[in-house]
C-alpha cells in the first residue's frame, strides 16, 4: 500500500472532508502571498496579528460554540473552519487596496525582462527550499495517520501537542519579519559586525522566550488538563510536547541564521541544508514511528532540526566568523533551570487553578527578575524601564 492509501484507511473522515482543504488551502496560499507583500512594505506587524492572533481567536471562537452547542456538528465546525484563511485574506487584501499599496498590471517590465534568468533561478530556489521545509513541518502526522492503527485519533493527540508547541514558537515569525529587513541592509552594505549583533540578539531574546515559555507550559501540562476538564486522552501529548519544544528552543536558541543565510549571496545553501534536513526527517520519521508510536515523529523533529542547526552555525562560523551565543546564553539557561525547579519540585502533587498561577508566580516572578539584573538582553532594560515609567506616571 502507498502512504497516500494508508492514511486514507486509518483516517476515513479524510475522505469525509477532503473537499474543504481546497478553500482552505486556497485562502491559506493567497495569505501567504500577501504576508509576504506587507512584509516588503515594512507592515509585518498587521499581518503577524491576523496570523498569530485572529487565527487563533476565531478557532477556539469555534471550538467554544461548537463546545455550546451553537454549532450543532462536527461537518458544520469543519465548513467554517475551512473559510477562516479566506476572511482573513480578504481582509488583508481590502486593507492593502484601501492604502493604496495595490497594483495590477500586465506589463512586463524592463527589469523583469534583464534579469529573468536570474529571478527564476532565485524563485526556483526559494520554492523549493519553502516546499522542503513544509513538507518535513507535515510528514510526521502523515505518518502517524499511516502507520498507526487509530490513524485520526494518534494525530489528534500528537497535533494537540504541537500545537502547545506553537506557543513557545509565537515571537519567532516577529522577531524574522523585525530581522529580515536589516539583514538585507547590511549584507548590501557589508555591515558584518550588525549582522553578528543581529544574530547574537535574535538568539538570547528568543532562548529566553522559548525556555520561559517551555518551562510554564511544563510545569502546568498534567494540572492544565485536570483543571480545564479536557480528555484524559491528552496527557499522552505530553512527551510529544516535550520533544517539540526542546526542538523549538534550539531553533529558536540558535537566532536568525535561515534569514542570514536567505539574504546573503549563500542563499542557495538555504535549499541545500533543506534537503539534508528533509533527507533526515523522512527515515527517521518512519522508522521512529513504527517503534515508538506517536512519540516517534516528536523525537525524529528534535534530531534532524539539532543536526540542521548545527549544520548552518558551522556554515555561518566558517564562512564569517559569525555564531550566536555569548556568555550570557548559559546564564539564560541556568536561571531557566532554576526557576523551573523553584516552581515545580515543591507544588507538583498539588492541582486545582490557584496552584496553576502560583506555579506559575514562582516560576515568572524571579526569572523575570533575574532576567533584568543580570542583564541578559539589551532589549529587557529599555522596555522594563518603560514599563516603571508608566506605572509612576499613574
Amino acid at each position: 500500500e502507498t502512504l497516500v492509501t494508508r492514511v486514507f484507511n486509518n483516517s476515513p473522515e479524510l475522505l469525509q472532508y477532503y473537499y474543504w482543504l481546497f478553500p482552505f488551502g486556497f485562502g491559506y496560499t493567497i495569505f501567504m502571498v500577501l504576508d509576504m507583500y506587507t512584509w516588503q512594505l515594512q507592515k509585518a506587524v498587521l499581518s503577524n496579528v491576523l496570523k498569530e492572533v485572529m487565527f487563533r481567536v476565531f478557532v477556539t471562537a469555534l471550538i467554544a460554540l461548537t463546545m455550546f452547542g451553537v454549532i450543532k456538528s462536527f461537518s458544520t465546525f469543519i465548513g467554517l473552519y475551512a473559510f477562516v484563511y479566506v476572511g482573513l485574506m480578504l481582509f488583508l487584501f481590502g486593507y492593502l487596496a484601501l492604502q493604496g499599496h495595490l497594483h495590477f498590471t500586465l506589463t512586463i517590465s524592463k527589469v523583469t525582462r534583464r534579469f529573468k534568468n536570474k529571478i527564476r533561478t532565485l524563485v526556483g530556489f526559494v520554492w523549493s527550499g519553502g516546499l522542503i521545509f513544509s513538507l518535513s513541518s507535515v510528514i510526521d502526522t502523515l505518518f502517524i495517520a499511516a502507520i498507526l492503527p487509530n490513524g485520526i485519533g494518534a494525530a489528534g493527540i500528537f497535533t494537540f501537542g504541537q500545537y502547545m508547541t506553537s506557543l513557545i514558537q509565537a515571537p519567532q515569525r516577529a522577531v524574522i519579519s523585525a530581522a529580515t529587513g536589516p539583514l538585507s541592509a547590511a549584507w548590501r552594505e557589508k555591515d558584518y559586525d550588525r549582522i553578528h549583533r543581529i544574530y547574537q540578539q535574535s538568539s538570547i531574546n528568543q532562548l529566553l522566550f522559548s525556555t520561559a515559555m517551555f518551562s510554564l507550559i511544563w510545569i502546568n501540562f498534567e494540572d492544565g488538563i485536570a483543571t480545564f476538564e479536557l480528555q484524559p486522552a491528552y496527557l499522552d501529548a505530553k512527551w510529544v510536547f516535550f520533544y517539540f519544544g526542546l526542538t523549538r528552543i534550539i531553533d529558536m536558541g540558535a537566532g536568525v541564521n535561515s534569514q542570514i543565510i536567505g539574504t546573503s549571496s549563500f542563499w542557495k545553501f538555504e535549499f541545500t541544508s533543506g534537503l539534508i534536513l528533509l533527507g533526515l526527517m523522512l527515515p527517521l520519521n518512519f522508522f521512529l514511528t513504527r517503534s515508538l508510536g506517536m512519540y516517534g515523529p516528536a523525537l525524529a523533529n528534535l534530531i534532524s532540526f539539532s543536526v540542521y542547526n548545527v549544520i548552518r552555525f558551522v556554515f555561518l562560523y566558517r564562512k564569517f566568523g559569525m555564531q550566536p551565543f555569548t556568555r550570557k546564553t548559559g546564564y539564560a539557561l541556568l536561571v531557566a533551570a532554576l526557576c523551573f525547579v523553584l516552581a515545580y519540585l515543591p507544588f507538583r502533587e498539588y492541582t486545582g487553578l490557584h496552584w496553576l498561577l502560583i506555579r506559575s508566580l514562582v516560576f515568572l516572578v524571579p526569572f523575570a527578575i533575574l532576567t533584568i539584573k543580570l542583564n541578559l538582553s539589551a532589549d529587557v532594560l529599555p522596555l522594563w524601564a518603560t514599563v516603571r515609567k508608566r506605572l509612576k506616571g499613574r
